[in-house]
């Protein structure tokens, strides 16, 4: 019998915020002073928003007895470059994406090869509501109830070769819906990976839905990985593409950028970004800041995998 331990950033279900108290409007609209983020959005922006249906999804173990971020400050305030650099430009741009239907390629060391549906590949009838911190290589950070399934349960679906040792994930890149694509900001399109132990980790997520609701399109819509003890560009939106192979991937801001963001990203408030320090950060909604923890407090379940690695060195 598989007997799941309790974790010390573990919460009873009596200490978190449930279902109807994070989509209460009141919630959600008090807290937009506090994230400084206008509550007067153009409704002609809301209009071209796609209708996000609600999603059902069990709850889990893995919660927070932080404070939600406001649902407005989650969906305005983004880094995707595909739709502008700016935080609000996802917000203001993304309505041009088509989240449906969906599909996703898969190819390299699998047994499964193909092309699959989004549905194909993610059981919608055994979806998790789970609260992770997100932590922003800028210091800033937020408290998302993200839902989605473990990553481990796709790629167990595809069948990983003996041979496999990273997942390559690729986001898409098409200039009639991105507009940002028109700007050489990275190589497009956008690439990320994690070694194969990583990617099995039970943290590591397939997120389709946030606040009890599909995923808007300027969060990553209508899949995107959530992997919450790394740099949040490590949660690469959009998926288009899975590939498993036996060499490290060639990661979209690891080329740009070598000297400032490493394969690994983990967090870690010991290594600084070559621009600023990494030691605090500005949780969205609350003033001051507050101390970064290591691996973004979740070391319980990932420190292992690194034991031995000179993560100085391998950032």
């Amino acid at each position: 019998m598989l007997i799941k331990h309790k974790h010390s950033w573990h919460e009873t279900e009596n200490s978190v915020t449930d279902e109807s108290a994070y989509l209460s409007r009141r919630t959600i609209i008090g807290g937009l002073a506090a994230a400084g983020v206008a509550a007067t959005a153009p409704m002609a922006l809301a209009q071209k928003n796609r209708v996000l249906a609600p999603l059902a999804a069990r709850p889990t173990a893995y919660q927070s007895s932080e404070s939600l971020t406001p649902e407005a400050a989650i969906t305005q305030y983004n880094n995707y470059y595909e739709f502008g650099t700016g935080k609000g430009d996802p917000f203001e741009n993304a309505w041009r994406l088509q989240p449906k239907p969906w599909t996703i390629q898969v190819d390299g060391l699998v047994d499964k090869p193909g092309t699959y549906s989004l549905e194909d590949l993610v059981d919608f009838n055994a979806l998790e509501d789970r609260i992770y911190r997100l932590r922003c290589v800028e210091a800033w950070s937020m408290v998302v109830p993200w839902i989605g399934v473990p990553l481990a349960s796709v790629l167990k679906k595809i069948q990983p070769q003996s041979g496999a040792k990273y997942v390559r994930f690729e986001t898409l890149a098409d200039t009639k819906q991105m507009p940002g694509l028109r700007w050489p900001v990275l190589d497009w399109p956008y690439v990320e990976g994690l070694r194969m132990d990583e990617a099995m980790n039970d943290l590591a997520l397939l997120a389709v839905g946030l606040y009890g609701k599909e995923i808007p399109n300027q969060n990553g819509a209508p899949v995107r990985l959530v992997v919450p003890w790394k740099y949040g560009f490590k949660s690469i939106k959009s998926i288009v593409r899975i590939s498993l192979t036996d060499r490290e991937p060639r990661t979209s801001w690891n080329v740009s950028a070598p000297r400032e963001y490493g394969f690994y990203s983990n967090v870690n408030p010991e290594v600084d970004h070559p621009r600023w320090s990494q030691k605090r950060e500005r949780r969205i909604g609350e003033f001051g800041r507050r101390e970064t923890l290591k691996f973004n407090g979740y070391g319980e379940m990932v420190a292992d995998m690194y034991a031995g690695m000179d993560l100085s060195a391998k950032y």
